[in-house]
């Protein structure tokens, strides 16, 4: 569907990613206007592989705001993970532990299921619109300059907000001397790929092992998302189907259980980050998802963190539009940089904790034993892990619903 470039709108989102989308979702469906803008055509933005976990609190904002059909025709429940070591198998119970759990639900379908209602309401949503630069945002009528259909236009609104990734411009909106960044780069990364073969496990496998990673996921009962530590470097043309089968099996190895193979439709490396920007908020420009923050794929974080801070941001802008009070809006990066810190942490401890690093020596690998043999031998040590899988409460969905 193709929209009128619009010239003014009370929130401009940039970015039609989950957090853009679930939070043009969320001010929509309470009445306020919204416009988002996408540089990607569609069929780009629902192809993008990316995360496939959802937390009990991500799961319960698309319930409580009319998005899970599609989640709750074709996710996957889960209840626990199982963790492999040194020839050894163990499950962490989720509902028993800590009394939430999650859903195996891809963020392309997440997608889908966001651009589908926002156009069956009529919304705004731009695609191929690349925002150039966002401007005024210490005023009170900040401006986003986009081109959309060979023409260049622009968005005035009342507040901006980022959604437009790690290399989009809303960060760069930010003036140097008043944003922070923290990073760590890890010195591996993962070979992922999708295939045609039905998951040889009913719930998560992540498996240490001496030669490396691995993880075995699935998005669907017909087809297997599979994971291997690669170098950073990896060239995928090194990487021909058998050597990953190959890797993979050797990485899950576990007496009487075998990896079924099949088919690979897609291969893709990503790099290993953590990455926080702080303030999330300048003026009137506010960050969220990855535009503020990375987190390592082992936690599982991404796309749940993404939810949390639009989900905080639209209960405070709903406060703003309805009393005036901008108390919630002035709090938002401090709340939000708080859960963001905690999940960096958890995430850097899985990946430190599953994969094996060139610094490594044979003290390293016996702690990361020790560390594995202790969350799966204490209740203590396993429920701080299925909170943190599982996610924290999720801030602002009363003010949602």
């Amino acid at each position: 569907m193709s929209h009128p470039a619009p010239a003014r709108t009370r929130v401009a989102i940039i970015g039609a990613g989950p957090a853009g989308l679930l939070l043009g979702h969320l001010l929509h469906r309470k009445g306020v206007d919204t416009v988002i803008l996408e540089n990607r055509d569609r069929p780009y933005v629902e192809r993008r592989q990316r995360a496939g976990i959802l937390e009990q609190g991500t799961v319960d904002v698309l319930r409580a705001t009319g998005a899970a059909a599609g989640m709750d025709a074709r996710g996957l429940p889960h209840d626990g993970i199982e963790l492999r070591f040194a020839g050894e198998s163990h499950r962490i119970d989720f509902p028993a532990l800590c009394g939430r759990s999650v859903m195996v639900y891809a963020q392309t379908e997440v997608v889908k299921d966001l651009i589908a209602l926002r156009l069956e309401a009529g919304a705004p949503l731009l695609f191929e619109a690349e925002a150039l630069n966002v401007t005024g945002i210490e005023g009170d009528a900040p401006q986003v300059r986009y081109r959309y259909e060979g023409e260049e236009h622009t968005l005035t609104a009342e507040y901006v907000v980022a959604c437009d990734g790690f290399h989009g411009v809303g960060r760069r909106a930010v003036p140097d001397a008043a944003r922070r960044t923290f990073e760590r780069v890890y010195p591996f990364s993962w070979l992922g790929v999708l295939a045609d073969v039905p998951p040889s496990c009913d719930e998560l496998i992540y498996a240490h092992s001496p030669a490396g990673f691995a993880l075995h996921s699935m998005r669907s009962p017909e087809v297997s998302r599979l994971y291997v530590q690669v170098p950073p470097d990896a060239d995928l043309a090194d990487w021909p189907d058998e050597r990953i089968w190959e890797a993979l099996s050797d990485r899950f190895a576990l007496d009487g259980w075998k990896l079924g193979t099949g088919p690979i439709t897609e291969k893709s490396v990503t790099p290993m980050r953590s990455f926080v920007t702080e303030p999330m908020r300048h003026g009137r420009l506010f960050l969220a998802g990855d535009a503020a923050h990375i987190v390592p794929p082992t936690g599982a974080k991404g796309l749940n963190l993404a939810a949390a801070d639009v989900t905080l941001l639209a209960s405070a802008l709903l406060h703003r539009f309805a009393t005036g009070d901008e108390s919630r809006l002035d709090s938002y990066s401090e709340d939000a940089l708080a859960r963001v810190w905690r999940a960096e942490h958890f995430s850097y401890t899985m990946t430190s904790l599953l994969h094996t690093s060139p610094e490594d020596d044979p003290f390293g690998h016996r702690l990361q034993l020790a560390h594995l043999r202790y969350l799966v031998s204490s209740e203590a040590a396993a429920t701080s892990l299925a909170e943190n899988y599982t996610g924290l409460p999720l801030p602002g969905l009363d003010a949602l619903v």
